[in-house]
């Protein structure tokens, strides 16, 4: 092969590049890439920057003979130099490890609808996974293909069209699944905060809190004591903790799950109460340890060594919530998150509507507390519609 060449030049009114690499020894053709329709020469530029990295990258001829694993990481590394969450990019990382293993060592090019088709049907068939882990999968594979295409080493995008396999309930499921077993009822929240109370004053305030706001697990975990507004009364979400090595010193805080995440949340004098006498009881604490304290302002702050002043990992909270549940003699399979359902739960007996408790939760949309929300109104609904039956009696 001759030596790479590569310009821009115009033709007309329009700009174009040409990358070049001589001659094919074996077909005697000239190589080459033209690209054309710029209306700027600095476009061209750019265009051809981008396509000589993704030659470059995958140590490509232009025989485009890239195989799907070289163009996935790729995908991934231009990917994770965008705004992405280290959380997020760490998932994607995992779909591509699902998709490796279908058609890591392929060609981009050899790859058929057929074949994707049967790698999603395996994943849902062989594999187990939930359509939602599926679903998340594809849409990685998507977005690499996707890119395949823009840089014209694929002509088909295999994954167009393809079936996603559903997850499927039996009648039986259907039947015995019931909304009231995400969520404790009012009576079941009082039996449960008193257990907290009695087992450990943190592990109350702890609980309080998230069936009084709806706060995440990980939101939880990050709150300092700076997002509290104790004299308007409101707490600011901005932030969750992160930490997939569980190593307590190599936390990340990062922005929350999603835009609508990032909220103000009015509160209760009384939960604003109890946070401050846990304030109290931790400063003590804090004063002791002085300049061992982590000192990072975290409201569920370790009290206990080596750590001090260290956030609580999530399985920490989640922890602390199974003894409660367990001290409570409370028989429901529940989490954490349970509270947050609880706090939809009262919310939408209290009177609040879907929307503004989506807001509250930092919604934008979530089945389970749609189900919820439609459980605890129904009794109100019927009501509505016999009060507009007796009117209708009347005329």
């Amino acid at each position: 092969m001759g030596r790479l060449q590569k310009y821009e030049t115009k033709k007309g009114d329009r700009w174009m590049f040409i990358i070049e690499d001589g001659v094919n020894p074996q077909t005697g053709k000239r190589q080459r890439i033209v690209r054309r329709g710029f209306t700027k020469r600095k476009h061209a530029a750019d265009a051809m920057i981008d396509l000589e990295y993704i030659l470059g990258k995958a140590k490509l001829d232009l025989k485009n003979d890239i195989t799907f694993k070289d163009m996935a990481a790729e995908w991934l590394d231009v990917y994770s130099n965008t705004d992405r969450k280290i959380s997020t990019i760490r998932v994607r990382k995992h779909e591509i490890g699902h998709l490796n293993k279908f058609f890591g060592f392929r060609k981009l090019k050899d790859i058929t609808k057929k074949m994707y088709q049967d790698a999603i049907t395996s994943l849902k068939v062989d594999k187990k996974l939930s359509e939602n882990t599926i679903s998340g999968i594809h849409g990685t594979a998507r977005m690499i293909f996707k890119r395949a295409l823009e840089q014209d080493l694929i002509f088909v995008d295999p994954s167009v069209y393809a079936y996603l396999p559903k997850d499927k309930k039996t009648v039986e499921e259907i039947e015995n699944e019931k909304i009231e077993e995400k969520y404790f009822e009012k009576n079941e929240l009082k039996q449960f905060l008193d257990a907290a109370y009695q087992l450990n004053f943190e592990y109350y305030v702890m609980f309080y809190l998230l069936a009084w706001t709806g706060l995440r697990a990980g939101e939880l975990a990050a709150l300092k004591w700076s997002d509290i507004d104790f004299k308007e009364c409101t707490i600011s979400v901005t932030k969750t903790y992160y930490n997939p090595s569980n190593s307590t010193k190599k936390y990340t805080l990062l922005p929350p799950k999603t835009k609508g995440s990032i909220r103000k949340i009015d509160v209760e004098s009384e939960v604003l109460q109890a946070l401050n006498k846990f304030r109290i009881q931790q400063n003590e604490i804090k004063m002791q340890m002085k300049h061992e304290w982590h000192d990072h302002n975290f409201v569920y702050a370790r009290i206990k060594g080596p750590y001090w002043g260290y956030p609580h990992f999530i399985k920490t909270i989640e922890n602390r919530f199974n003894a409660v549940l367990k001290k409570s003699g409370i028989q429901k399979k529940l989490t954490p998150h349970s509270l947050r359902h609880t706090h939809t739960s009262l919310l939408a007996e209290a009177g609040v509507d879907l929307q503004r408790i989506m807001d509250r939760l930092g919604h934008t949309e979530d089945q389970t507390t749609t189900k919820i929300y439609l459980h605890i109104t129904k009794d109100r609904k019927k009501e509505a519609s016999q009060k507009f039956g007796e009117l209708m009696k009347s005329l």
